[in-house]
């Protein structure tokens, strides 16, 4: 049986890339061939983004109101196929049928809010500034915009920039995750029937080689980025050398501090999803645990493991699964070699994820929930990020211990308290050093009207995405000195 080739969507229209070039998009759970993804070249990326460009004036002069009419259809097609395309998420990516189905439902809250763009464009105006003489400031769209997109979650992630880019004004071109491209191009397909004119969104797939292109090429205003934090250093560095806008969300080691007064029952289940949902791939996923006290870190630690146990692992199609598999046979291999690592530097090795069978599966990338216990600060395996279903647990002396080993580490993406001390959390908020804080929550992810937070190397750029800050990183703010003889 033929395996057919990803296409790109290009000026409304699928075509077949004319790379000859292609990787194999793999089902993590069976290990089978879904489809092949081309690696487009440069100069079809230089071509698509000629496509957007020509159809940016347009666009760019269409009220709003129009604008925003076509994101609230888009917003009403995805929900109606929302089952569907969480069955493909799941075949394609591994997390389960509910995770899917959830991160489609993030990708439609940034619909909705980009859809208020006629409010949250909106500029504002002083008579008489000088006699004469009024003045006002208004937001303009830039061009075209590059989304530039990871693995972890291929709905949501585009929709932290898609729908803003294309609400305000500009026009966009869309780099699937070459690991999972099959659900975008879903979602492109519903796109396709929304009734955008022609050029104004457009999905090429490919390898970094076509990151690059849209870079340099100079109808590119902006690059939008998610992905790991040297990537994103790159990305950073060679967009701005390019006099590109540019906001890249990057890696993360999001630490949770967990108080002698917290109450373990309604914790304990809160730290495991946060730990293991996603199986760990996800960028504010709770790594690792700082537990304040010698009896608290005894009986956290086992009702930890005891809770971790219980999770199913599983084929994320399947109704009982819990946790599904990694992306890839190299992310199973990288996390196995974490574990191992961490080991070696004296952590003892709690609940051991390595080596699960899953009945049925045979071919799939699977590690189990795994837990290393009697971390300490120095370790690799507490500083560096793993991206994989591996919680780490360290006995600490108090809650400034707690503070210090988060801020003194090199991401800021996301920290968290559990406590039912207004003072312990007051003080955790005013100084812990990161862009997304939780209070007795473990995976503090910010809704699509306030922007996703990030500092130190989990973030690079002025504009974060998501909410107001979406708004102003693709448009410009344009002032007007105004005076009629």
């Amino acid at each position: 049986m033929e395996i057919r080739r990803i296409c790109n969507y290009i000026n409304g229209e699928w075509k077949e890339s004319e790379s000859k070039e292609t990787r194999d998009v793999i089902n993590p759970a069976t290990g089978e061939v879904l489809a092949k993804v081309p690696m487009s070249t440069r100069e079809e990326v230089n071509k698509i983004v000629e496509v957007a460009q020509n159809a940016f004036w347009e666009w760019r002069t269409t009220p709003p109101l129009e604008r925003a009419r076509l994101m609230l259809k888009l917003r009403d097609m995805l929900e109606k196929e929302q089952d569907d395309v969480a069955k493909v998420l799941t075949m394609e990516h591994g997390k389960t049928f509910r995770e899917a189905w959830l991160e489609i439902e993030r990708a439609i809250e940034n619909i909705e809010v980009a859809s208020g763009v006629c409010s949250l464009m909106m500029g504002h105006l002083l008579e008489d500034v000088a006699r004469g003489i009024d003045e006002y400031a208004v937001r303009q769209p830039l061009g075209v915009f590059a989304s530039l997109n990871p693995f972890n979650f291929p709905v949501m992630i585009p929709f932290w920039s898609l729908p803003y880019a294309v609400a305000t004004g500009n026009t966009v071109v869309v780099k699937s995750s070459s690991q999972v491209p099959i659900t975008l191009e879903r979602v492109f397909g519903i796109i396709d029937k929304v009734g955008f004119p022609k050029g104004v969104i457009n999905l090429v797939n490919g390898s970094a080689e076509v990151g690059d292109a849209l870079m340099e090429n100079p109808y590119v205003k902006g690059i939008s980025f998610v992905g790991s934090t040297p990537v994103g250093k790159y990305v950073y560095k060679k967009s701005s050398e390019y006099g590109k806008r540019v906001q890249v969300q990057a890696g993360a080691k999001n630490f949770g501090i967990l108080m002698p007064d917290a109450v373990l029952e309604r914790v304990v289940p809160n730290i495991v999803a946060s730990a293991f949902d996603c199986s760990g791939q996800r960028c504010l996923a709770l790594a690792c645990i700082l537990v304040v006290g010698e009896d608290m870190y005894r009986r956290t630690t086992e009702a930890i493991v005891e809770a971790a146990k219980k999770i199913k692992v599983g084929y994320g199609l399947d109704k009982d699964t819990d946790m599904g598999p990694v992306i890839s046979a190299q992310a199973k291999k990288n996390i196995e070699q974490w574990i191992e690592k961490g080991v070696k530097e004296g952590a003892k090795l709690l609940l051991d994820g390595r080596g699960i069978k899953v009945e049925g599966y045979p071919g799939g990338f699977w590690v189990g929930p795994t837990i290393l216990g009697e971390c300490r600060r120095d370790m690799e395996v507490v500083n560096e990020e793993i991206f994989g279903p591996v919680l780490c647990i360290l006995k600490i002396k108090d809650l400034n211990e707690g503070l210090d080993i988060i801020n003194s580490n090199q991401y800021g993406n996301a920290a968290t308290i559990y406590t039912t001390s207004g003072a312990a959390a007051r003080e955790f908020k005013y100084r812990a050093r990161c862009g997304n804080l939780g209070i007795n929550i473990g995976v503090a992810a910010p809704m699509a009207f306030f922007h996703f937070g990030g500092s130190k190397n989990s973030f690079f750029g002025d504009l974060h995405a998501q909410g107001r800050d979406a708004f102003e990183f693709f448009t410009d703010a344009v002032v007007v000195v105004e005076r009629w003889f």
